[in-house]
């Protein structure tokens, strides 16, 4: 894509017209390879049946929905054009938020990340209390079902319908101008969302198969280790540790940071694989530790009174 992109605006900006009429061949190529990588992520194993995947990011979304109620709702924010989260998250009947409004056309509007979610405790004194487990979810390079439409104040439309192949969607591709296509919309209302959480009071951000690639992103990370109150946890293939970006980082030997990574000789299996972290490492309940004290406190009673002096128990 990189190639192609270069060869692309080369021809474009000739005046001769050999390069006029390659022109059209490196739209084509270009076309072509967009095509794939639409194929790539809307056809598979899970185009046909294959629920795996789906019910691993539907176990990641449950365990993120039972967190300790009082906590401000999780940010989600993905690279991937997939619809893997949406799937997972509707079909476990989880609410969320992901910059759309409307219902027979979805279009993107920015103020929804702003909106809360809240149902009504008490219809006679008006009662209001956050709903649990809701969560903000940004698609920081787009979508495989977003598209852009040049009528009404908002032109990106979220599609549910299978779309055209041919058709272009609003996506960033993995080319050099990355950076540069993050400054238009709706990218950089959703990079403006990534970077306010980011410089929030004691923010946490846990990082799974990035592998900090992407300068755009990098700087917003940066500006939130100038925070004190910042952390980073990132679960990281160790051969991206050869980066120059991980390396400086590692170099750094900021406490605030921990790179986490590894192998069980015996099963294979990778601590920073998605479905380890998912399986192994997340809760199943926010109210697991509660109920573990309760459950502690019974037996020390339970022990009391069948050590009682009348015997009685």
């Amino acid at each position: 894509m990189e190639v192609l992109m270069t060869a692309q605006r080369f021809c474009r900006t000739s005046a001769k017209s050999e390069f006029q009429e390659a022109h059209e061949a490196v739209e084509a190529v270009i076309a072509g390879v967009k095509r794939f990588i639409l194929q790539k992520c809307t056809e598979g194993r899970f185009a046909h049946g294959d629920e795996t995947i789906v019910t691993l990011y539907r176990r990641f979304y449950q365990s993120l929905a039972t967190r300790s109620r009082g906590l401000a709702p999780p940010w989600v924010f993905t690279t991937n054009y997939d619809l893997f989260n949406e799937r997972a998250m509707d079909r476990s009947g989880i609410p969320y938020s992901n910059g759309f409004a409307g219902t027979v056309e979805r279009r993107f509007n920015p103020s929804t990340y702003r909106r809360a979610l809240a149902e009504q405790l008490d219809i006679s004194s008006k009662r209001w209390a956050a709903v649990d487990g809701y969560v903000h979810f940004c698609k920081l390079h787009g979508s495989v079902n977003w598209t852009e439409e040049e009528m009404g104040l908002f032109p990106i439309r979220e599609s549910s319908d299978k779309l055209d192949p041919s058709k272009d969607r609003v996506m960033i591709y993995p080319t050099p101008s990355k950076q540069t296509a993050s400054f238009g919309s709706p990218y950089s209302d959703m990079f403006r969302e990534f970077q306010r959480q980011i410089v929030q009071d004691q923010s946490v951000l846990l990082v799974m198969g990035f592998s900090f690639g992407d300068e755009h992103i990098n700087n917003i990370i940066f500006q939130g280790l100038t925070l004190p109150g910042f952390r980073l946890v990132a679960f990281l293939n160790p051969d991206d540790l050869n980066n120059p970006v991980t390396k400086e980082l590692a170099a750094l030997g900021d406490p605030r940071i921990s790179f986490i990574w590894g192998s069980d000789e015996e099963t294979g299996k990778k601590a920073h694989y998605f479905n380890s972290i998912v399986q192994d490492l997340m809760p199943t309940s926010a109210d697991q530790k509660e109920e573990q004290a309760i459950e502690k406190v019974f037996k020390k009673l339970l022990s009391k009174q069948q050590g009682g002096e009348n015997g009685e128990g």
